[in-house]
């Protein structure tokens, strides 16, 4: 039987899938980010690192999920050298182990759990060593009701960012990213298509995507419009 190439897998001239798939690995450059309207902003402050402010100690960007912040921030911590923490990792005691000789840090999905004590603890070591909090989240901090107040004031005077709801040029490139980083290269016929009659989120992106690419390895296929169609029906459907 002979092969033909499909973009990530091999299937057989029967459509018989062979057992070869390779491993989905988003692609982290800064030339990968897609820039539009909805996320100029929160862009230029990260490539305008490190000219910030000064006595800016970080910076809050806010965005619905899937969006692009984890990117945007991957790119921050690469330039920054910056490590990487969640909201459950702060503990007042583990704070200088955490950090080590790091002065810059990525704060990731805060909402209203955050341990106010630890995170406050987490502000205050950054503006000793003149570093720099990256602040992630869903909705802008200074919104939260963030425990104790010292911890709320802190937050809340950081610069924010948001990154909205994106339009059909952005979705359509951010699609063909999602796609290419599953190493799957869609016609943009099928693209166009996708779009004109898709949820026009962020998240609805990422999982229409993920369906596409689960059909077709499924049914050992390359990604054309009748499978696309197939695919928005089934989301449609629920």
């Amino acid at each position: 039987m002979s092969e033909r190439n499909t973009g990530s897998r091999l299937v057989g001239d029967e459509g018989g899938q062979l057992p070869l798939s390779l491993k989905h690995r988003p692609a982290f450059d800064r030339g990968e980010y897609l820039v539009s309207a909805c996320n100029e902003a929160a862009t230029a402050w990260i490539d305008s690192w490190p000219s910030w402010p000064e006595a800016t100690w970080g910076l809050n960007v806010h965005g619905p999920e899937a969006s692009g912040k984890s990117h945007l921030a991957e790119v921050w911590a690469r330039k920054a050298g910056a490590i990487t923490l969640r909201p459950a990792d702060l503990d007042v005691d583990r704070l200088p182990a955490l950090l080590g000789d790091s002065r810059y840090v990525v704060l990731d999905n805060v909402d209203e759990s955050l341990p106010g004590v630890a995170a406050f603890h987490l502000y205050n070591m950054i503006v000793e060593r003149r570093g720099a909090l990256l602040v992630l989240s869903r909705t802008p901090v200074s919104r939260m009701a963030l425990h104790p107040a010292d911890v709320k004031s802190r937050f809340a005077a950081l610069p924010a960012v948001a990154i909205s709801d994106p339009d059909d040029a952005l979705i359509s490139g951010i699609m063909d990213k999602l796609f290419r980083d599953r190493q799957l290269f869609v016609a943009e016929e099928v693209l166009a298509f996708l779009v004109g009659r898709m949820e026009r989120s962020f998240l609805e992106a990422r999982a229409l995507v993920e369906n596409i690419d689960a059909m077709s390895l499924a049914e050992g296929r390359r990604i054309t419009l009748p499978l696309a169609r197939r695919a928005l029906e089934a989301r449609a459907a629920g």
